[in-house]
């Protein structure tokens, strides 16, 4: 059954039932971190809100209602016809010179298993946990069920031209190749079948 805590008293900027999109993204931080940070940055006006949250151990947070909507894109046509899911990660790693670990983008230090993988100039990505992955499948289920969004998704985290008017899951790195999330080490076709497959 799945579980969804609310967290926090986000508030929405703009309102809109139908939805024809989820954009995956993820927290570059981990997620103690960029709690704090969505609810102090600017004095508390932070406008940049994910309807979920996700973090390692799987546990799914939801910061704003499904038809609620912030600026974390530029594009406000973008922001009113997604909900945002937002997975706990690091993103890209480097490795410390004469170490054993690595440190991420803002000195944040990883000493685990890294995926590794040259892609948009970085090599080192900290991995989604399969609890992460199992929990964002099932809310997604969830969301295209309620919400009425195409079973489809986006099977790579490359850019596409016009994938604003794809109906379906996307990656925040199909917007654009300035972004990284979703990173190398999610399993996008395994996610794929996931999804698709549902009811077939």
């Amino acid at each position: 059954m799945l579980n969804i805590e609310k967290y926090g008293k986000f508030k929405t900027l703009g309102k809109q039932k139908k939805k024809k999109q989820i954009i995956l993204c993820h927290t570059s931080r981990e997620i103690e971190e960029y709690l704090v940070s969505l609810k102090y940055r600017y004095n508390s006006k932070f406008d940049r809100i994910p309807n979920y949250v996700v973090s390692k151990n799987g546990t799914i947070l939801q910061l704003l209602p499904n038809d609620g909507h912030t600026n974390i894109f530029t594009e406000e046509n973008i922001n009113r016809n997604s909900i945002v899911i937002c997975l706990e990660n690091l993103g890209w790693l480097e490795k410390k010179p004469l170490t054993n670990y690595y440190i991420n983008w803002k000195g944040s230090i990883y000493n685990q298993q890294v995926y590794e993988k040259k892609w948009r100039d970085f090599f080192f990505w900290d991995p989604y946990t399969i609890s992460q992955i199992n929990s964002t499948t099932e809310l997604c289920n969830h969301l295209i069920d309620e919400l009425r969004i195409k079973r489809q998704c986006v099977s790579h985290n490359t850019k596409i031209e016009g994938i604003e008017n794809f109906e379906g899951i996307v990656s925040k790195s199909n917007f654009d190749s300035k972004y990284t999330d979703l990173n190398p080490s999610f399993n996008f076709e395994n996610f794929s079948k996931l999804i698709e497959n549902e009811y077939t």
